[in-house]
């Protein structure tokens, strides 16, 4: 299915979902609500269904899910995969407002959250994870963006199964570098393990963009 599916495709309870959340805010805070999907049973990659139905979610299961729903209010289908160096990608579903862009996304740390429509350009979108990703093995290196159309018919709106493809061909589009100078990247990682030695059990919060932030 390569367009947006007919209301009947989904169950009721699908349907109550996609009904009640119908701005990219309204979705991020259903996902915000929505607890992790922490794989302790091995590795998945869950439909909008699985998500509804299981009621949990992981980065790109979330963005599935943003996409599912908001494609039945008029938004197309867009992931955007942001590399890292350490191969623990992140993956957000991606919106215009008024010609600008945002972001709605889940993730286990809050600045990698939605972003609000504020960025001119995807690159720029893309600059506002940077500082938020660097831990002690993460650095953004490039990003990449897709339509879930380019699958054609594979589902990855309902599929009881894991949808496996939808990870290779986000790991297969073109990605376009992000350079950032090594003097940067060693700032923000002291600074991150200067923060986990004073507050071991908190997420870092002492990002300049915060007010970009949509959680």
């Amino acid at each position: 299915m390569s367009g947006k599916p007919p209301r009947e495709a989904f169950t009721a309870r699908e349907r109550s979902v996609v009904e009640s959340h119908r701005t990219p805010v309204q979705v991020q805070r259903y996902l915000s609500r929505t607890p992790y999907n922490w794989e302790r049973c091995g590795a998945t990659l869950r439909s909008f269904r699985e998500v509804v139905r299981r009621g949990e979610a992981h980065c790109l299961e979330a963005a599935l899910a943003a996409a599912v729903i908001l494609e039945q209010h008029g938004h197309p289908p867009l992931l955007m995969s942001l590399e890292s160096q350490d191969k623990l990608d992140h993956v957000v579903f991606v919106f215009q407002k008024r010609g600008l862009w945002g972001a709605v996304a889940r993730s286990r740390d809050l600045g990698l959250h939605g972003r609000r429509a504020v960025f001119r350009n995807l690159r720029q979108l893309a600059w506002s994870y940077f500082d938020p990703y660097v831990d002690s093995t993460g650095r953004i290196t490039g990003y990449g963006v897709t339509s879930l159309y380019e699958l054609g018919g594979y589902d990855w709106r309902f599929s009881p199964r894991n949808v496996w493809k939808v990870e290779r061909h986000l790991q297969e589009i073109p990605h376009r570098p992000l350079r950032s100078s090594d003097r940067r990247y060693r700032e923000l990682l002291a600074r991150y393990k200067e923060f986990r030695q004073r507050h071991p059990d908190r997420p870092p919060d002492y990002f300049d963009n915060r007010d970009t932030w949509m959680l």
